[in-house]
């Protein structure tokens, strides 16, 4: 019995990877688009950004831009820069994992390619665990994979599109800002697999600004700009439908999910005092798939603010805290209260290599669901500067 409730454990856990199969999207004109489609490219990468609650959007100039606002890749100032994350959730079941490689194309363009990762693995499939008999059979059981993959290709290009460029000069400042406007946009491609059960592919665009005036940054992200359509498949034999149907199941049918365009507006300001850098930014995310359970909560928009600091000493140690996460909780005696998520973080950097650590949601009521996440990055120069 332990056995199985392990099982049935690890399956619910899986839902966070696996797909509503309440949520796939017919294609009629009439349909509706449902909530939280591809939420696992909205968690955030790199322990930099987790330490400050996500707020990246005006001042992200490295390799993790891609991901954040590609528009801040032009401040990439190796010959190539790698960028890796790994994290875990609900005590190590769920994996999220990271990776990019961005390096400069000219003097006022660059590029990057990231990977993600977020998947359930080893979930036990218990569909066969009784044989023909009607006995339990434990070596029926067999185990699965509930992942999903995003491939971003980015470009940035510094200065108005319609306008010839010039080469920005990095600022010595924590976020490591450029003066002036520059641009970006994301071509991304989505897989998502349950097993044997069920895939997709899907792709979408994104496309981000950001503008610097002396210590003052300010970025715009637009993610999903075109809606992002995922195209489920289901492959159920024989059996598995057998299950479905006698335990009152739904029988998926193939379909679309479809993403609805959100908007990440930040603002950022730097402060210098001799070896001390501060940098405090605020983010807002404007959603537009309906009402949701945010600070500002309206239909269809909804409005979820985040706020970062970051603290650095001699461009070597910093540390970061930031809030978000500002939810409406509807206590027993049915009155309600605001809750928030705090974050907090660390990093070092040593010559071209820089490590981050932050301590994702401290604050939750459960004492058990933070997440210790790290992140590393590392500039590789072809020639001494």
């Amino acid at each position: 019995m332990k056995r199985i409730a392990s099982s049935l454990l690890a399956v619910a856990l899986a839902s966070c990877a696996m797909p509503s199969f309440a949520q796939l999207v017919e294609s009629t004109p009439s349909t509706v688009a449902p909530k939280y489609v591809n939420e696992f490219l909205n968690i955030g990468v790199g322990a930099r950004a987790l330490g400050m609650s996500l707020s990246q959007v005006a001042s992200v100039s490295d390799g993790t831009a891609g991901y954040w606002n590609p528009a801040g890749l032009v401040g990439v100032q190796s010959d190539l820069e790698v960028s890796a994350m790994h994290a875990e959730y609900f005590a190590g079941i769920a994996k999220y994992d990271y990776a990019s490689i961005a390096r400069p194309i000219d003097s006022v363009s660059a590029a990057a390619i990231s990977f993600i990762r977020f998947g359930v693995d080893d979930i036990p499939n218990t569909i066969d665990l009784f044989d023909p008999s009607g006995n339990i059979n434990y070596d029926r059981i067999t185990t699965f994979s509930a992942a999903d993959y995003g491939f971003i290709f980015s470009y940035s290009r510094k200065g108005l599109p319609w306008k010839p460029s010039q080469r920005a000069t990095a600022r010595a400042g924590t976020s490591g800002g450029l003066q002036g406007f520059r641009w970006g946009a994301n071509a991304k491609v989505i897989y998502r697999q349950v097993g044997d059960f069920a895939h997709a592919w899907g792709f979408g665009l994104d496309a981000g600004a950001q503008f610097g005036y002396r210590k003052w940054l300010f970025g715009v992200m637009a993610r999903d700009i075109t809606s992002t359509f995922n195209a489920w498949t289901f492959t159920l034999d024989d059996r598995t439908r057998e299950v479905f149907e006698q335990t009152n199941n739904e029988i998926p049918q193939n379909g679309l999910e479809i993403a609805l365009p959100r908007v990440i507006l930040g603002v950022a300001r730097e402060f210098n005092i001799q070896k001390v850098s501060i940098l405090a930014e605020c983010n807002a995310m404007l959603t537009t798939d309906g009402r949701r359970n945010t600070l500002v909560s309206a239909d269809p928009v909804s409005i979820d603010p985040t706020l970062g600091v970051e603290v650095g000493y001699n461009r070597v140690i910093f540390l970061r805290m930031g809030v978000g996460n500002v939810q409406r909780v509807q206590d027993f005696d049915g009155s309600e209260s605001l809750t928030f998520q705090p974050n907090i973080g660390i990093g070092l950097r040593i010559r071209q290599l820089q490590l981050d650590y932050a301590l994702s949601d401290v604050g939750n009521l459960s004492d058990v669901l933070y997440s210790n996440v790290f992140s590393l990055r590392f500039n590789i120069f072809k020639n001494k500067r």
